[in-house]
């Protein structure tokens, strides 16, 4: 048992953006906060936390930025609050630890589950992989369960060869020393500039002040959500609760991503967390196919990054039945629930794409199978011109029939349909008449309200469907990255 005592302390925070906000630091202001004095351990129960008294940073931390828009598509489930610490069992924090590069704004995140939790884990393709990514790769192949999750933002440590490796092996076991658990049940993420390794230091003496602001409560995990944010300009995160079998059950998540972002992941990381009862081989196999459906289907500049990192975690502590067929009406629920929650990220991280003013949704239809679609709306809504022609307010359809065609997937051209919301562009693989001021209003409204650009394309009469989003490519984006590390 960990006891905290708790003392209080004064920081600087950067002072909460409204309205219209900006990706850079600005004015600070003062406020209380505080921080763990002392650590004490019982030497029974293994790793179980009790916050004595819960401090102000969590607040603070999560009204650091706004909050995303709610994305999350409609079905048999309800959103509620609560984020990674909405399902039964799991505790969240966010906290600055000085890794940034400038500016105070939290920067170091646990997630913790208060039992073993089954694990799973989804990873960028790039070759020039991670220290964190090759680290939590090795440790989910040895283990089927895990008890918590530290993200820092700042440094990538990417490129960084074996010592930036021994970093993320030093950062687990000095947690896990902490939290009275194995090294193995620690799972890393990092975010940040590709070729800098962890600043350790910083980061180890901030772990004591780290655990001590764990909570159950929305504003850790909001103040998480926070941390793990880069050039992010909200921070993301989202829960619901629906029925499996006779049982409610809770997934909730956060997720981190607004730039350098492809499919196959992107520069993205995420943490879910769920209360569900389901073996390890099953929840493994709903963990792919929800990034399958959702972080795999978003782009914004065509990059894929070298920290791509999605952790899934299920506490079995909702009381529901166990899950352990694949094609059980439970399953299929908990599937429908897992690609909600997902896809309510994933569309987020598109929304706030780097310098963009819409998010862009292609959906697609009548191809013969779900990967068919899936692919197709990944090129159009890949197409550096569609995105252009977005932001341009510009309803030029045959950049999105071009970018349908290139997709390699065979079909009719005959059978084409092409549709900008409700106007419709092109049908029986030509165009048709349209009220071009109209179709252009409908682009400038979404572009103005920071809204949603839909994109209907239909190829045949396949039972065959899919989505892709990703977001219009603006002059803001090219500022962005130009002085990224500058």
């Amino acid at each position: 048992m960990v006891s905290l005592c708790l003392h209080q302390t004064s920081i600087k925070l950067a002072k909460p953006r409204l309205g219209k906000v900006w990706r850079s630091s600005g004015d600070k202001e003062k406020f209380t906060v505080v921080s763990m004095a002392s650590v004490a351990r019982s030497s029974g129960s293994r790793g179980k936390l009790t916050i004595v008294s819960v401090s102000s940073v969590a607040a603070d931390a999560a009204n650091y930025i706004s909050a995303a828009p709610i994305l999350v598509p409609e079905g048999p489930w309800q959103q509620i609050p609560g984020g990674v610490t909405a399902a039964k069992g799991f505790k969240a924090a966010g906290i600055y630890g000085g890794l940034r590069a400038q500016g105070e704004k939290p920067d170091l995140a646990l997630v913790t589950c208060d039992v073993d939790a089954v694990s799973a884990g989804a990873f960028t393709t790039n070759v020039v992989a991670a220290a964190p990514v090759v680290y939590c790769k090795k440790t989910l192949e040895t283990s089927k369960t895990a008890r918590a999750v530290l993200i820092n933002a700042g440094q990538a440590n990417a490129a960084t060869g074996d010592a930036g490796y021994q970093d993320v092996l030093e950062c687990a076991s000095s947690l896990a020393e902490i939290l009275h658990l194995r090294p193995e049940e620690i799972l890393i993420e990092s975010t940040g500039v590709i070729g800098h390794r962890i600043k350790k230091k910083p980061l180890l003496d901030s772990l004591p002040k780290l655990v001590g602001s764990l909570s159950s409560t929305i504003e850790g995990a909001d103040s998480a959500a926070v941390a793990i944010t880069t050039t992010d300009l909200v921070k993301k995160s989202v829960a619901v609760e629906s029925k499996v079998g006779e049982a409610s059950i809770r997934i909730g998540g956060m997720a981190k991503g607004s730039g350098m972002i492809h499919p196959n992941m992107a520069t993205m990381l995420g943490v879910i967390t769920t209360d569900a009862v389901v073996d390890s081989n099953i929840w493994r196999k709903m963990v792919q196919v929800a990034v399958g459906r959702s972080f795999n289907q978003i782009t914004v500049d065509g990059d894929t990054s070298t920290n791509d990192t999605v952790i899934a975690l299920a506490s079995g502590l909702s009381g529901a039945a166990r899950i352990s067929n694949l094609n059980s009406p439970e399953a299929s629920q908990l599937q429908s629930c897992l690609d909600a929650v997902m896809q309510g990220l994933a569309k987020s991280i598109a929304w706030d794409g780097e310098g963009a003013t819409c998010l862009i949704e292609v959906s697609v239809t009548g191809s013969s199978t779900e990967a068919d679609a899936a692919k197709i709306a990944r090129s159009v809504a890949s197409s550096s011109l569609v995105k252009a022609a977005v932001y341009g307010r510009d309803p030029n359809w045959g950049r999105i029939a071009c970018a349908v065609g290139y997709a390699t997937i065979p079909f009719d051209s005959n059978k084409l349909q092409i549709s900008l919301g409700d106007i419709l562009l092109m049908r029986g693989g030509q165009p048709i008449p349209f009220d071009r001021v109209t179709a252009s209003n409908y682009l400038r409204k979404a572009g103005e309200t920071h809204g949603t650009v839909q994109i209907h394309i239909s190829i045949g009469d396949g039972p065959g469907k899919g989505q892709a989003w990703g977001c219009d490519l603006s002059y803001d984006y090219v500022k962005i990255n130009a002085e990224y590390t500058t």
